[in-house]
């Protein structure tokens, strides 16, 4: 006689939990009602919700204890509130701390914390790798692997809170209290997540970063320009760098698709909105973009535009085809600009000795990935 045998069928996967990390409030509302919470409760319990998240900086939805204890255990079953993973942190001489973040998919990416005395700033990135291979850049080498969403864009905040211990969120001075979205990747090829990242942070309930602590930096993705504007009103970085449009095609590929005419006109309607910060990034490389001449004709460049220009010392990275323009220089230039009415500080590297400098972004995890022949 023949016994039959049920199959021997391997465990289902467990089903991932939602993160609640990157949810608007609306989103966290309806969410709580699809885990059973009443209507008439849903709107007060997302927004108590939202104060643990992101002004306390709630790690444990245990210890949230204005939520019921069963709306608790239910959150723990479903939901996720967890930040990206610190693979390594490194600190630098001038204080500067950058952190390697690994996501659920093991992509990684570089966070830096950049303090000075009154203020300390965060720069993010919003895409791991690059598609844009700016020449001058160290993670323009890296290939665009995909784009980060807003929850996270937002853990690489809620791992510096963390590590700063700024919870809950200071009513005054902060170590913390700037963003600057010039991380790796361009953040205007991401926009949707950018925006809803950004909006979060500037929630007055939560983060509490005001629109003017905040500036977003684009190498000049022009239909997007306007938008930031309209929709966020953050501060805006333009990252020139040339100012002939056959140099920057070099320099800044994505010119040959919106050249130097097409990205200041994207500017001057920016500019038009009330109380709009634009800054121009300008990395000085030597014999290349910084000569008296390329000074004056970034000065009728600018004319009319309420704009201050940041002078960037190049950040030489292992592999680099350019070298830092003499100080000389860069005082040179920087005195024909300032003459002419626009501010045009030069900019202090830092952290250069951990890589955390400006253009030097570029995971350490990407470069692991190299074979040892390749390395050597």
């Amino acid at each position: 006689m023949t016994t039959a045998y049920a199959p021997v069928l391997p465990p289902a996967a467990a089903t991932p939990r939602a993160s609640l990390i990157g949810r608007s409030q609306a989103e966290l509302h309806a969410l709580l009602g699809a885990l059973g919470e009443p209507e008439r409760q849903a709107g007060l319990r997302a927004r108590q919700l939202w104060h643990w998240l992101y002004y306390r900086g709630g790690r444990d939805f245990a210890a949230m204890t204005t939520l019921p204890v069963d709306l608790r255990r239910r959150l723990e079953q479903a939901c996720s509130i967890a930040r990206p993973e610190v693979v390594q942190e490194q600190l630098s001489a001038d204080g500067t701390r950058k952190w390697l973040l690994r996501f659920g998919d093991r992509r990684t990416v570089e966070t830096v914390y950049i303090p000075e005395p009154d203020r300390g700033a965060l720069c993010l990135s919003t895409q791991v790798g690059c598609s844009l291979t700016c020449s001058f850049c160290h993670t323009g080498t890296m290939p665009l692997v995909r784009n980060l969403g807003a929850a996270e864009i937002i853990g690489q905040i809620l791992v510096a809170r963390d590590a700063l211990g700024e919870w809950p969120v200071p009513a005054g001075a902060r170590r913390l209290s700037h963003l600057v979205v010039m991380g790796m990747g361009e953040p205007l090829l991401n926009y949707h997540e950018t925006a809803a990242a950004l909006r979060i942070a500037m929630d007055a309930d939560g983060l509490g970063f005001a629109r003017r602590r905040i500036t977003l930096s684009t190498s000049g993705i022009v239909p997007r320009i306007e938008a930031v504007g309209r929709e966020l009103g953050v501060g805006l970085a333009i990252s020139l760098h040339a100012v002939r449009d056959e140099l920057r095609d070099q320099l800044v590929p994505i010119n040959r698709k919106w050249n130097i005419a097409a990205l200041l006109e994207a500017c001057r309607v920016y500019a038009a909105g009330a109380d709009r910060h634009l800054t121009f990034e300008y990395v000085m490389l030597d014999g290349v973009n910084d000569s008296a001449a390329d000074a004056k004709e970034l000065v009728r460049l600018l004319c009319g535009l309420p704009a201050k220009v940041n002078l960037i010392p190049f950040n030489p990275w292992p592999g680099a085809p350019y070298r830092c323009s003499p100080p000389e220089r860069i005082r040179a230039f920087a005195a024909i600009v300032a003459r002419a009415g626009y501010p045009a500080p030069v900019r202090t590297p830092r952290g250069p000795d951990i890589l955390a400098a400006c253009g030097q972004l570029k995971t350490a995890s990407e470069r692991r990935r190299k074979s040892p022949a390749r390395a050597a």
